[in-house]
């Protein structure tokens, strides 16, 4: 892959690799690659749990390191029965459970990548990523076998995927045409797997794709070290250690899931609490039983919480669940949040009724996950402020593999100042490798030296000296109104303060008098009676009237990445009845 970049973008690539002055070879971590982590903690705690599972139906198993590691040789030699070599993708189809934790580690134990698939996107979007990923073969759940065979062996239009040689049944009962998972373990070694060469930190650990709403999906190379030198930041400043648990409800097909509450318990030899998905009724309940210490979540999860409180409140229950009292949470430390945009009045809503601190932070697929959190450090009162006194909820300070930096949003490379908005930009050694065959966006995108983000935001110094940033919006979201941008952040934070708006999103719509026009779209709390001039009223009351919505459209449906993510651009075609409407100030 390097081979097809020019020499300039492989300059910018090994700059961006840079943390203070330290280059990215030049390895933080004290493990040589995977194997050596795994062989380390169960040879030295095999007795300790590492990983218990809950499925769908509330079934739970549990996995000492010792079994865990077993489990996982066992599993490599079965990858390479297979034919799977070292510098190979596997592909995966499913959801979180124990089986694909295993497998994870297991390419990563003989040095092959992970391509996982979000279900989520549609065929033709899993056909390309599968094509373009060059997966030689692919882990299905049974749930989803008929749809892979479709989708891999497909003649219609985009459909298709030559390059998988295999597919393998993960799970279920075997009687398909498929080789089945457990089947084919019996009979193989648990021991350790030492046939291949042993992989190196550069070795390719994850291929991961973005979740763009427009254009082809862009292949994210992550690197061993990019996994273990994130999880040990994100460790590090958090304070997580061996005799910790943390809990993973979000799904593993994506970075925050793996890196958070997987290999980050993993790096420390800690614990993880890996659920089918998330579940209002089994969140806290589960917190509690398993001792737990940290949860990572986005936005929407806050949301759900508190729906849930409500509910139980109106059966006379306690808001966590029936039986769950607040003494029962005094092992838990806090939420950590990110992946999506949180509104001020959702983080203050939400600390307020659970007395729990949310741990804003700030990361993406491209930096392996996280590079920024609000510090653990902060007293509530400092905790409270760079969360609700800057008109958007910080995301906090850099991590210590990587740095980041606002830069002019042109490109042009001219670093700003406190308070100046531009584009975040960020370096360092969880920097991703490169996007697979996509010189084109590396070029672009690390034209400086940096790693351009897409982001727009602003950074605010403590007394310290300490960099506290915030974000204001993707910059192709923001709203262009005859050359004037808008953060849809803003907007949207005036939504969110009339009683009865569940969530109010602002949407850049086209018109032919301005460019785009502000819209604003609208999910109603049950039973709420809000119709569009009150809100409008609302709106111009708190804000300008070249900012202000000028529409409102109300619906029940909000299109959002498997992270929780809103996307806006999607919504901006139930806008189109007024493309060609003249909004006049003096007609509001």
């Amino acid at each position: 892959m390097a081979e097809s970049l020019d020499a300039a973008t492989l300059a910018n690539l090994r700059a961006a690799h840079v943390v203070n002055g330290v280059p990215g070879d030049h390895y933080k971590v004290p493990f040589r690659n995977f194997r050596h982590l795994l062989s380390l903690h169960a040879r030295s705690d095999p007795d300790k749990t590492f990983l218990i599972h809950y499925d769908q139906d509330g079934r739970r198993e549990a996995l000492s390191y010792g079994e865990f590691n077993a489990r996982v040789h066992q599993t490599a030699h079965l990858l390479a029965d297979l034919g799977v070599r070292r510098g190979d993708r596997v592909a995966t189809i499913g959801y979180n459970h124990s089986d694909l934790v295993i497998l994870y580690c297991a390419c990563w134990l003989l040095g092959a990548a992970v391509a996982p698939q979000n279900v989520a996107e549609d065929d033709r979007r899993i056909a390309f990523i599968l094509r373009n990923s060059q997966a030689v073969i692919v882990f299905v759940r049974p749930e989803y076998l008929e749809r892979a065979r479709r989708i891999i062996r497909g003649t219609d239009d985009g459909l298709g995927a030559p390059n998988i040689r295999q597919i393998v049944q993960l799970g279920g009962e075997p009687g398909g045409d498929e080789l089945h998972f457990y089947t084919a373990l019996r009979g193989l070694p648990n021991t350790y797997f030492t046939d291949e060469p042993e992989p190196s930190l550069e070795d390719e650990a994850l291929l991961v794709y973005t979740s763009g709403t427009t254009g082809a999906p862009k292949g994210v190379v992550l690197t061993q070290y990019n996994l273990m030198v994130d999880a040990q930041g994100i460790a590090q400043w958090q304070g997580i250690t061996g005799n910790q648990r943390l809990m993973c409800v979000l799904p593993i097909h994506h970075v925050n899931g793996i890196v958070v509450t997987l290999v980050t318990p993993l790096f420390v030899g800690g614990s993880t609490v890996l659920n089918r998905a998330y579940s209002s009724s089994h969140f806290w309940e589960r917190i509690v039983r398993e001792r737990v210490q940290i949860v990572s979540v986005v936005p929407t999860l806050l949301q759900f919480c508190l729906d849930y409180a409500d509910q139980q409140q109106a059966r006379g229950e306690p808001i966590w669940g029936p039986g769950i009292h607040q003494q029962d949470l005094r092992a838990f430390r806090h939420l950590v949040c990110g992946a999506g945009t949180l509104a001020m009045g959702l983080v203050k809503a939400f600390e307020e009724r659970f007395g729990v601190p949310v741990l804003h932070g700030y990361g993406l697929s491209e930096t392996t996950c996280y590079s920024c959190f609000l510090p653990i450090d902060l007293s509530w009162d400092e905790h409270r402020r760079w969360l609700l006194d800057y008109g958007y909820p910080s995301i906090g300070c850099p991590i210590e593999p990587n740095e980041m930096a606002i830069f002019s949003a042109d490109g042009s490379g001219q670093r700003l100042g406190p308070g100046e908005r531009g584009e975040i930009c960020i370096r360092g050694h969880n920097v991703m490798k490169y996007y697979f065959q996509r010189p084109d966006a590396n070029a672009e995108t690390f034209k400086f030296g940096w790693f351009r983000s897409g982001d727009e935001g602003f950074y605010q110094e403590d007394a310290r000296g300490r960099q506290f940033f915030f974000i204001t919006g993707r910059i192709k979201e923001l709203i262009n109104r005859g050359g004037v941008k808008f953060s849809p952040f803003d907007i949207e934070e005036v939504l969110l303060e009339i009683p009865g708006v569940k969530v109010g999103l602002a949407i850049a719509f086209k018109n032919d008098y301005y460019g785009e026009e502000v819209g604003a779209y609208v999910v109603l709390q049950p039973g709420a009676s809000l119709d569009a001039e009150a809100i409008l009223a609302h709106c111009r009351r708190r804000l300008t009237f070249e900012k202000a919505p000028k529409v409102v459209v109300f619906g029940t449906d909000i299109p959002v990445t498997a992270t929780g993510k809103y996307q806006r651009l999607l919504l901006q075609d139930r806008f189109a009845a007024w493309e060609h409407t003249q909004f006049r100030k003096d007609e509001a």
